[in-house]
């Protein structure tokens, strides 16, 4: 922890116009006036790039700065002039680059050349890109067996890179697939699909302004996608009720000076949240199905509450559902949640008398133990009332980055449905492998364990970004190759195999030429729409390859001539790729028409538009859950991790939280006055976070400034991913293996140096 952290008192408004020079500051400043303005006006726009920040949908109609303060942070840290270059490599061996923080390894510049760090070197060496294809190739060749590698992908690669990168690593031979969405939103995809049949939105953009009710849960999109902050607005214009349920208070939940509005700007902007429920960590499963219980009460003392046509003739298994929360215990239920009975009165009343409600959430509820039983939870409150497949009403997780969703829907998943693989097998004539693969922490383990040999990551920062840091790089330094296909600096290419490849590429913003012109790819968005994403500027350096590029030429170098698949021309032409996913990718029908519409158009999604339900009964499906709650021993906290504002995943844009009044520091610790005075802890003391399970593994993380805070009581908060030391390999969430970060139980204790 840094002696020069300021802390504050928070915020409690979100935006305004210290959004706008937090945004347009640095962009002008780092990248330039005449570049800032080209990359930022086409943002979003229908003939410019995908933010490669969140995947908050874009309305129909865009503003001419269709952009957040985040968006604008991503894109300068992107499009930075800044370029690591070969003296760079000369300079700083890897053991150095292990020992500098994320936000120095960030600042570094965008990478221009291949590198490789042969065994027994401690030196990344500039190579050849024909080299670094050969040195894969036969590194992969060399294997026992495919399954010996595991191929990672980010979530901001796009549709066509990612359908040909599963189809690569396919005809490889594994389903070794690792992704982001097995460290987010794998539960919600898991209890949707079980649901309802589809692991995704069931509202479209335009829902949010007809809604009478928006239930925000376990998110903070102040920070994390501030877009959403003008749905809000415009919702309650129109006359919505907001509920923020949150361990903690967020600014952008409270109050919403819009950047682009005269209110925003001078006024005191929109009172957002209706109501606050500050539900403990965990909490939310007996706050939903408290929900539930009041409103089957109601309606078994006046009747018409409940939509019963809707739950007769589309759904299944209701009776047993409502027998399961006949015993539900009231006390049980404030002890889990930390609210009263009133409060829970109130938002049941509020959700009884709205005709249209959305649920919102992100991963506040994802990453617990029984994530996926608690979003089970959020479908049967909806389906109650009928809200989902109306206009104004239904089920929205957001998805924290650009186009995590749509990679899922090309195939990048270790067990996709055997009907996806054959519509594959069928388009290209090559045998796949059926048997499921590797997951993150699977992949994590089996590196561990000396099972998986190479490790192949499409973006992102893995050794970031995984669950029990000293575990997970122990593990990732045991492999024999470790290839990290990035634009920047992170921590995962100064945590290694014996030998490792950094291979650089065009950012999202950057024009794409091949052989027959220029390029556009396609992102999927958290409503499931597709559209168009065409790079304006020119790219920083000339050497760098785009992400069809690497891939195609990968395959080509692994699989060689033998392969029947025409990688060339996919890479010289995406109108190629998109061909092949309109014949083998359900909903992508004559793609490259449709893509080209003014905004792209909607996957189809069964239960949204026509309450059609793909699960076993064909019917959605109401769950019956038996209501966990976490037995925390005296003297212990509940800890979550979660993002600073200056934070985008793992990439740190700067050393500061505006919010939370935070300032030049990272290594702090959230924690309710009545907790520190019970334990006996200073603010401003500095602790080190003990982490406990059931292994018996003293888990550690060192040197944290306590920061009193109105967090809810029991639970204390710190940033992600410092925390990941905290939660272990083995924590994860049943049915969907996502780590469990949001409910670790810890001890604080006075660090080393203190207690001397």
């Amino acid at each position: 922890m840094s002696d020069e952290t300021d802390v504050s008192k928070p915020k409690d408004w979100a935006a305004g116009v210290p959004g706008i020079a937090h945004a347009m500051g640095p962009a002008f400043k780092d990248v330039g006036v005449s570049r800032s303005l080209k990359g930022l006006l086409t943002m979003n726009q229908k003939d410019g790039f995908d933010c490669m920040s969140c995947a908050w949908q874009d309305p129909p109609e865009r503003k001419t700065f269709e952009f957040c303060e985040n968006g604008a942070k991503a894109f300068v840290w992107e499009a930075t002039p800044i370029l690591v270059e070969s003296d760079f490599w000369r300079q700083h061996p890897v053991s150095e680059l292990a020992d500098k923080t994320d936000y120095w390894l960030g600042q570094q510049g965008r990478l221009t050349e291949p590198v490789y760090k042969a065994q027994g070197d401690d030196h990344y060496r500039p190579v050849t890109w024909e080299r670094a294809f050969e040195i894969l190739g036969d590194e992969l060749n060399g294997l026992d067996s495919p399954n010996e590698a595991a191929f990672y992908t980010s979530g901001r690669t796009a549709n066509e890179t990612a359908f040909l990168y599963q189809l690569f690593v396919r005809a490889f031979g594994t389903n070794n697939l690792p992704d982001c969405s097995n460290m987010c939103h794998e539960s919600t995809g898991t209890a949707m699909s079980d649901t309802v049949g589809v692991g995704k939105a069931t509202v479209r953009y335009t829902d949010f302004e007809k809604a009478d009710l928006i239930i925000v849960m376990g998110q903070n999109p102040g920070t994390n996608h501030p877009r959403m902050l003008t749905a809000l607005e415009d919702a309650k214009k129109n006359g919505a009720s907001i509920v923020a349920v949150n361990p903690l208070p967020e600014a952008g939940l409270k109050r919403y000076k819009n950047p682009q509005t005269v209110r925003g700007l001078v006024g005191r902007g929109t009172d957002l949240a209706d109501q606050f429920l500050q539900v403990k960590l965990a909490g939310d499963m007996a706050l939903l199905q408290a929900l539930s219980k009041r409103v089957l009460d109601a309606e078994a003392r006046r009747g018409g509450v409940i939509d019963r046509e809707f739950i007769e003739r589309y759904c299944h298994a209701f009776d047993a559902f409502t027998k399961n929360l006949e015993s539900l215990d009231e006390q049980r239920v404030r002890d889990a949640t930390g609210v009263t009975s009133a409060e829970i009165d109130e938002l049941a009343e509020r959700y009884m008398s709205s005709e249209r409600v959305i649920i919102t959430w992100a991963m506040g509820l994802t990453q617990h133990e029984f994530a996926v039983p608690t979003i089970t939870e959020i479908i049967n409150l909806l389906m109650l009332r009928g809200n989902i497949g109306r206009p104004g009403a239904g089920a929205s997780p957001i998805r924290g980055h650009s186009n995590v969703q749509g990679d899922r829907t090309m195939g990048i998943w270790e067990k996709m449905p055997d009907a996806f693989l054959d519509a594959l097998h069928e388009e290209f004539g090559v045998e796949l492998p059926r048997e499921h693969g590797l997951d993150a922490v699977g992949s994590v383990r089996a590196m561990r364990d000396g099972a998986v040999k190479v490790l192949v990551a499409l973006g992102g920062n893995f050794a970031k970004a995984i669950s029990d840091t000293d575990v997970s790089e122990a593990a990732l330094r045991k492999t024999r190759l470790t290839v990290q296909i990035s634009t920047k600096l992170n921590r995962s290419h100064a945590v290694v195999g014996e030998t490792a490849l950094i291979l650089p590429v065009l950012g999202r913003s950057e024009i794409d030429r091949q052989r027959t012109g220029e390029q556009f790819v396609t992102v999927e968005d958290t409503v499931a729409a597709i559209h168009a994403s065409k790079g304006t500027l020119e790219p920083v350096a000339p050497n760098l390859l785009s992400e069809v590029s690497v891939v195609t030429r990968m395959a080509r170098a692994v699989l060689g001539e033998s392969s029947t698949i025409d990688w060339a021309h996919f890479e010289h032409d995406y109108d190629s790729i998109r061909d092949r996913i309109a014949r083998v990718v359900p909903g992508c029908d004559d793609f490259n028409k449709k893509v080209r519409a003014p905004g792209g158009f909607d996957l189809p999604h069964g239960p949204r538009d026509s309450r059609t339900f793909p699960t076993e009964t064909g019917k959605a499906q109401f769950a019956v859950n038996e209501l966990r709650v976490i037995d925390v021993p005296s003297g212990r906290l509940l800890l979550q991790s979660l993002r600073s504002h200056d934070q985008f995943n793992t990439t740190i844009y700067s050393n500061n939280d505006r919010y939370r009044g935070v300032k030049n520091g990272r290594r702090v610790i959230f924690v309710n006055a009545d907790d520190l005075a019970e334990l006996g802890i200073d603010d401003g003391a500095t602790v080190d976070v003990h982490g406990e399970w059931s292994d018996g593994v003293d888990r550690v993380a060192r040197g944290f400034r306590v920061i009193t805070y109105p967090t809810a009581k029991g639970c204390v908060a710190t940033y992600f991913p410092e925390a990941n030391v905290l939660v272990p390999l083995d924590f994860t969430a049943h049915g969907s293996n996502t780590p469990v970060s949001k409910s670790i139980i810890v001890r604080l204790e006075p660090t080393a140096e203190a207690a001397a």
